[in-house]
């Protein structure tokens, strides 16, 4: 028999409600989960995080400024710290797909963080939501100031080092390989030879230029719209605040945090989150086409290129015995294809800034958030499940001599219409390039070799 669940009134501006009884959020919270109940999407831990942060943060400098009663202050500090670092996760309920402005989970961090300091005063002090943890904010700047403080977190914690994980992985295949020629792909076809090292050496430069990418996504997330409040003009603020608690919060997070130049613009509009995502997708395009590339090469193994092997990692196949496949690479492309598909969401979420206020940032959060979350998880078991344990196989220097773009080392000395000549007679007549240019031209055995050295043709360089 089904017990029904105890409840507590509570009340809020618009009279009362039930809300659970063991919960911290209140009336207004209780209102948001019933008015939207769309999906099973939350806030992820990075982002109650941030807004834990900023409520520790704020809570501080009213402190300081004295606004806020200390022992009520230390108390909103200790619970915001509490939020911060994860004990309350629970009493956050909402929703993603809610209020645009992200109004209904700022609402519930106050009420959150309120019921645990009053729990924490014992009735020696009365915290409310809105009048102390909210003091000096709104939504409208605290949203995306989570945004981005939350994002810049996950960047450096999680995606850069994901990254340079995945940049030395590729660059010590680029060593091991240096020796192993092969032929190269243009347009899927023949090309002249490469080696597998340079090949590797491409896909640790792409990585190279993503740790850039991502660096240039932070400082897009540095500049914080904390102190704006409603429309940008930092209403209900004492002067001094916003660069307080942005001082606060750097020293807490050890970022680079700045205020922003102009709060009309950083509340009205999410262009550095746009910009930032745009990084993001930069980089998971890279990581598709390395993911290709190397899925591509251990195809086979006897009826494809078999110019690598991938670890096996798993079986293949529920019906063909021995089957393996590239199942790390999958992965990594999918996730590709999500974060190009939450950069869609993004811009269109950016486009969302009516006049004062940007209405669509829960969903942008949510998608920012993931893409970084999906692109270091995704890097990282790359580099460690499949870019470690690829080895190379004989298939690519075997197939350089029957390579037909080794007449390119010819048109130097007989021209390109003779080279091309001997070119589709190799390919006609399943010859070498050697023996057709051996028969249709006066060059000799010596020069034959000292021309048609795939080696020479690489342009070998140290690494």
């Amino acid at each position: 028999m089904q017990t029904q669940e105890q409840t507590r009134v509570e009340r809020d501006t618009m009279g009362p409600i039930e809300v659970p009884a063991g919960v911290y959020y209140g009336a207004s919270t209780m209102r948001a989960v019933q008015n939207f109940p769309i999906s099973d999407l939350r806030f992820p831990r990075r982002f109650i995080q941030a807004l834990g942060l900023i409520k520790e943060a704020c809570a501080r400098v009213n402190v300081d400024l004295g606004l806020l009663d200390r022992r009520e202050g230390e108390a909103i500090k200790q619970a915001a710290h509490e939020v911060a670092e994860g004990a309350l996760d629970e009493h956050f309920p909402i929703d993603i797909f809610q209020t645009g402005s992200g109004t209904s989970t700022n609402t519930n961090a106050n009420e959150v963080i309120a019921n645990r300091a009053n729990e924490i005063l014992d009735g020696r002090g009365r915290v409310h939501p809105n009048d102390h943890v909210n003091m000096g904010q709104s939504s409208n700047d605290v949203i995306p100031t989570a945004i981005h403080l939350s994002a810049f977190l996950a960047i450096r914690d999680e995606l850069i080092p994901a990254l340079q994980t995945l940049q030395v992985a590729l660059g010590e295949k680029a060593r091991e390989f240096w020796p192993v020629i092969k032929t190269g792909r243009t347009h899927l076809q023949d090309a002249t030879p490469i080696r597998l090292g340079q090949e590797f050496e491409g896909y640790a430069g792409q990585i190279e230029r993503s740790l850039e990418r991502a660096k240039a996504a932070e400082r897009e997330l540095a500049e914080l719209a904390l102190g704006g409040t409603a429309v940008g003009t930092g209403v209900n603020t004492p002067v001094g605040f916003a660069g307080s608690v942005i001082e606060c919060l750097s020293q807490q997070t050890d970022l680079p945090l700045q205020e922003t130049r102009n709060h009309f613009q950083a509340q009205s509009a999410l262009d550095n989150v746009v910009a930032a995502s745009g990084e993001l997708r930069a980089i998971a395009v890279s990581l598709m086409k390395i993911a290709n590339d190397i899925r591509w090469m251990g195809s086979g193994p006897r009826a494809g290129i078999g110019e690598i092997t991938l670890p096996a990692v798993q079986p293949g196949s529920s019906i063909m015995p021995g089957k393996v496949n590239p199942v790390i690479a999958e992965s990594v492309l999918m996730v590709a294809a999500q974060v190009i598909g939450n950069d869609l969401t993004i811009t269109i979420g950016g486009q969302s800034g009516n006049f004062e206020l940007n209405t669509m940032m829960p969903v942008v959060a949510h998608n920012l958030l993931q893409s970084i979350q999906l692109l270091a998880a995704g890097a990282r078991n790359f580099a460690d499940r499949c870019i470690r344990g690829v080895q190379a196989t004989e298939r690519g220097p075997e197939m350089v001599e029957k390579g037909l773009m080794l007449a390119t080392a010819l048109s130097p000395a007989i021209g390109y219409e003779k080279a091309a000549e001997i070119a589709k007679e190799a390919a006609r007549s399943g010859r070498t390039i050697r023996e057709v240019a051996a028969e249709q031209t006066n060059l000799s055995a010596e020069d034959l070799d000292r021309i048609l050295r795939p080696e020479a043709m690489t342009e070998s360089r140290e690494l």
